[in-house]
């Protein structure tokens, strides 16, 4: 296998640690097995694989099949269907579905330990006098399958009993033949790679965290005339949106599938009312890219509310603008809505002799393709166009498709709680898996995509690390800047002052 390129982080010039790229690492051990489709190939139109493999026996053995697509089945008959024999291998839409969905019925651990229990005692691999050409057809197939799961789902195997399984199946495979062992060898060094990573993307996300401190406080020590802002660090608005699509690619490569099902893991009916995820969950990167948004939201109210002077504040605004509409062009929708939310802000938009002095035209165009009515109809119009585009782009700059977050969350969300996971008759309802897999590996898709752009450690630093006010301070400095408009206004600026800064 040809040895991986990593580059620097976003995150490195915070820490001396590096992160490994978010290239998709070339599938191992596949030679006797057709080629991994990216994820963009693997769903049609309709959220179905039409080639989905059907023998006879599937049709009634647990299995509810129509039009050769598969809708329904028992959990058992699912597990079957997953594990590969000599004469069959899984469709890799099925792999990533089941994969995917089986978390609300059963922790992934013990779904491995089934999949273990079948591979060795259908396939024979526990009988040191089993055939060898059987075991060379089978062994393959079944290294497949681990390496699928490693690659797509790698944080399933922080858990011990999970790795466990997994090296004593590939102890299993390895002590076959040598080219099996090179191949097991190069799947577990990847995925342990992996979970580094991950461990050392978390350590710095914690820094970042603990670091960050409200601005006033900083304000309350340095006199406000040397304090810095985001022009003084970044004057071009292309520049800054470039760098915020760094870090929304970084933090969203990071995010993997699974965390969208485990977000709203219910109880199955079928198990004593108990969830799946009683146990602690072994990863918060969605969580962690929510909180960035919002962070980038306050930033951008706090660069506004800032200034003493008016025109400051209004040059600013209009800077901003400038950011969002290069966000717009980019495809980088996420950092786009959270500039947009950050000038909506109430200690924002109550500037009313700032706003008079801004040239509003540009904002008005943004906020009406960021507009919320008709369920983000707008939105959805262009997010499509960006994907289209995305999808016959012969350059890395075309391919970005960066969502707007919060509400692809709330599509899957309402995608899960508006059909049952299970059908009167106890079967899994597959049919409502195939949708939510269409979503998840469309985000899959587009997390993949490299940056194109050049690192400016210097504005990354400021934009990850610098201090941001809080919604009181925001207030404040907003009533501070334009003095408050009615009695209600007026005495939350008398506590804000007395709470705030000391003063009576």
């Amino acid at each position: 296998m040809q040895e991986q390129q990593w580059k620097p982080s976003v995150y490195s010039n915070i820490t001396p640690v590096c992160f490994p790229s978010p290239l998709i690492e070339k599938p191992i051990g596949k030679e006797s097995m057709p080629q991994t489709p990216p994820f963009s190939a693997m769903f049609d139109s309709s959220g179905y694989n039409r080639n989905l493999y059907q023998s006879a026996e599937d049709s009634c053995g647990g299995l509810y099949y129509h039009d050769n697509n598969l809708l329904s089945g028992s959990l058992e008959a699912l597990i079957q269907h997953l594990v590969p024999n000599v004469d069959y291998y899984p469709d890799r839409t099925y792999i990533f579905t089941f994969l995917l969905s089986s978390r609300l019925f059963m922790h992934p651990y013990e779904l491995m330990a089934k999949v273990c229990h079948l591979c060795v005692e259908h396939q024979q691999l526990s009988d040191p006098d089993s055939d060898k050409n059987q075991m060379r057809k089978i062994a393959p197939k079944i290294l497949q399958l681990l390496t699928e799961w490693t690659e797509t789902f790698p944080y399933d195997f922080r858990d011990e009993r999970m790795m466990r399984n997994l090296k004593d199946l590939a102890h299993r495979i390895a002590s076959g033949e040598e080219t099996y062992r090179k191949n097991v060898q190069q799947m577990m060094q990847c995925l342990i790679r992996k979970l580094a990573t991950l461990s050392q993307y978390e350590e710095v996300l914690a820094k970042i965290s603990s670091t960050s401190t409200d601005r006033l406080t900083v304000l309350k020590t340095k006199p406000q005339s040397i304090q810095r802002d985001i022009i003084t660090i970044c004057n071009d608005p292309y520049t800054l949106a470039q760098q915020l699509t760094h870090i929304e690619l970084e933090r969203l490569n990071y995010i993997g599938p699974e965390e969208f099902v485990q977000a709203f893991v219910q109880k199955d009916p079928l198990d004593n009312d108990k969830s799946c995820y009683t146990e602690r969950k072994k990863t918060r990167n969605l969580e962690a890219y929510v909180e960035w948004f919002n962070r980038l939201s306050y930033l951008v109210a706090t660069e506004i509310c800032m200034p003493v002077k008016k025109k400051h504040r209004a040059r600013m605004i209009e800077y901003f603008i400038d950011v969002a509409r290069e966000c717009f062009n980019i495809g980088n929708f996420n950092s786009l809505m959270a500039i947009i939310s950050g000038m909506n802000m109430s200690p924002v938009s109550r500037l009313k002799k700032t706003w008079a002095k801004v040239k509003t035209a540009k904002f008005d165009i943004l906020e009406h393709q960021m507009d919320p009515s008709s369920n983000f109809y707008n939105y959805r119009t262009a997010l499509r166009g960006a994907a289209q585009r995305s999808l016959t782009a012969h350059s890395s700059r075309e391919k970005i498709v960066i969502p707007f977050f919060s509400l692809l969350i709330k599509d899957i969300y309402f995608l899960n709680e508006g059909c049952a996971n299970r059908l009167p008759n106890g079967h899994v309802n597959f049919e409502k898996f195939w949708e939510l897999a269409k979503q998840v590996s469309e985000f899959m898709t587009w997390k993949q995509v490299e940056c194109p752009f050049e690192r400016d450690r210097k504005i990354l630093q400021y934009l990850l690390t610098v201090p941001v006010f809080s919604e009181d301070a925001l207030y404040l400095a907003s009533y501070e800047s334009e003095g408050p408009e009615n009695h209600i206004e007026k005495d939350r600026w008398k506590s804000l002052r007395s709470s705030l800064l000391g003063r009576v």
